[in-house]
Order: C-alpha cells, then sequence, then structure tokens
C-alpha cells in the first residue's frame, strides 16, 4: 500500500511539473521612436536604450526623462521612462508612465501587450476584454514582443 502511495505521489508531481511549464520572460527593452519624433528625441531616446540595456538605470531615466519633454505626446517616450522607473523600483512613477503610454498609443499592441503594462490593467477600467483595434505605427522593429501571445490587456 505504501508502495502505491509512494508511486501515486510521483506519477501526480510528474504530471503537474510537465503541465506548469511556463512561457519564458520576454526581456523588457525600449521602444524607438516612430517618424513623428524629432532628431533630439530619437537620439535621447537611443541614448538612453543603450544605458538601460547596460544596466545604467538612473542615466537612462535621466534620457528618458528628456526624450519626454522633448515629446511629450509619443506613448513610447512614457513607455520607455516606465521601463526605466521599473526597473530603479519605483513602482508608483512607472505605473503612472505605462498608464499615460498606453493612453497615447491606444492601438499600439506592444505598449498594450507588454508584460509590463499587464499587471497594471487597462486604463479604460471596464473594456476588459477589448483589444485596441488600431493597428500599431511601430514596424519590425518595434520592441519584440510577439503578436498576441500575451492576450488582450486587463
Amino acid at each position: 500500500m505504501v508502495a502505491i502511495c509512494r508511486l501515486c505521489m510521483i506519477v501526480g508531481l510528474a504530471v503537474v511539473l510537465g503541465c506548469s511549464k511556463t512561457q519564458k520572460a520576454v526581456p523588457l527593452t525600449p521602444l524607438p521612436l516612430d517618424t513623428r519624433a524629432t532628431m533630439q528625441a530619437i537620439t535621447l531616446t537611443e541614448q538612453g536604450t543603450t544605458a538601460y540595456q547596460s544596466g545604467q538605470y538612473p542615466e537612462a531615466k535621466a534620457l528618458f526623462e528628456q526624450a519626454v519633454s522633448t515629446a511629450p505626446d509619443l506613448g513610447a517616450t512614457h513607455y520607455n521612462l516606465a521601463l526605466a522607473l521599473n526597473a530603479l523600483g519605483d513602482t508608483q512613477a512607472a505605473h503612472d508612465q505605462f498608464l499615460e503610454a498606453a493612453t497615447l498609443e491606444p492601438g499600439d499592441k506592444i505598449i498594450w501587450d507588454s508584460p509590463a503594462l499587464r499587471p497594471y490593467g487597462n486604463p479604460e477600467g471596464t473594456k476588459s476584454s477589448a483589444v485596441p483595434t488600431n493597428p500599431s505605427r511601430r514596424g519590425a522593429m518595434g520592441g519584440g514582443y510577439g503578436s498576441g501571445s500575451m492576450g488582450s490587456p486587463r
């Protein structure tokens, strides 16, 4: 009887472990700016991206803040600043910037489906299952988050 119980536990454990494969976390990558941006905003974003990718988050934050000041109407500038703030542990400020990015770019699938924005939910609140219908303005170089595997915003 003890042997049967052990066998059942081993089989159960194997089933649970086999079924609990999780997706690999997508690395968070700052977004490039589109053609609406000025050269100054693009340069600041490129410098901020370099700093962010090398783990220099305070420097990235400062550069992304300047990019937001230069191009406050572009969601990507707010999204990038949110990534740096999040990396620095300033989750409330990151939350605000993620929501601002999503508000400014209601059809940007990369921003809306990003793992970084997902914990903060849908800023519209009532549309829990709606996916923005406007196509993304970003092309293939947009940030690499995939196409819909993350589902719709909460």
